[in-house]
């Protein structure tokens, strides 16, 4: 167990970035994501909204203990270590990723009532199955860096496809809303995350976002692209945030407005 905590450090050397041991891994999450999120969003589609939202429930209670539990380690790793200080560690575990968003906006799509709770239903819909993705196939930067079967990418891979689970469940089940007049709280809150990443970016100083450096995940096309301009390149990795909202809610549309037709016909 101290082992896979990596409480006195790793004797294991990483397998490495699209091993087999990593895509065997990821592959079965991924797997056990869709089957689930397909079992509970058919069996709950013609139920009740109470119903539906109580997989969100426990969805959001599940993603934020895990993230705790290993916060909690990294913090005792770190003082074992002498490396870190357990302030230090939580500087650098903030939900200002991406992906790690989710961890407060499944509670808030859970929780929450009215407009909010369609707008985070939307963020979630819209996110989750692209931070799943990216955190599993992508995250080369982890599986460089720790064994497959270690805390740090065991946690990373649970919560990540447990933000996927979310995603297909909201659509499976019929909770997203995707309403236009929602569009622009949904770019607020992308911009609001942004604009706290860059803060703690300069102040800590860290990678939140991936918007100082791609630390060898996929936006490094974008980081080559400018050359590593340290203007240019977070502009560009934000700008496509939006894009990618924007062009998520057109196909959504026109997915939708086709089903629509064809049904009448």
């Amino acid at each position: 167990m101290k082992e896979f905590l990596g409480l006195d450090g790793f004797s294991r050397s990483p397998e490495g970035y699209m091993s087999w041991q990593h895509l065997t891994f990821v592959g079965s999450l991924i797997v056990l994501m869709i089957f689930l999120s397909i079992l509970l969003g058919k069996r709950n589609r013609n139920k009740d909204d109470k119903t539906k939202n109580k997989v969100l429930i426990i969805t959001a209670i599940l993603i934020n203990a895990v993230e705790i539990f290993k916060i909690i380690c990294l913090c005792i790793r770190a003082t074992n270590s002498g490396d870190g200080t357990i302030g230090g560690t939580i500087l650098r575990t903030l939900p200002l990723f991406l992906c790690s968003i989710q961890l407060i906006a499944i509670p808030l799509a859970a929780f929450t009532k009215g407009r909010i709770k369609e707008a985070s239903l939307d963020f979630v819909f819209i996110f989750g199955i692209l931070g799943a993705i990216m955190g599993t196939i992508g995250a080369g930067q982890n599986y460089n860096a720790y064994p497959v079967l270690s805390l740090d990418n065991v946690a990373s891979g649970i919560t990540h496809t447990i933000s996927g689970f979310a995603s297909l469940y909201i659509v499976i089940s019929g909770m997203q809303s995707m309403k236009k007049n929602n569009i622009l709280i949904t770019f607020g809150i992308l911009l609001t995350f942004c604009l706290l990443a860059l803060i703690a970016n300069i102040t800590i100083p860290y990678n939140y976002m991936f918007l100082m450096n791609h630390d060898g995940t996929p936006y490094v096309i974008v980081y080559n692209l400018v050359g590593g301009n340290k203007i240019l390149y977070p502009i560009l990795v934000i700008l496509l945030f939006l894009i990618y909202i924007a062009v998520f809610y057109y196909v959504y549309y026109l997915i939708t407005n086709k089903l629509i037709k064809s049904k009448k016909v």
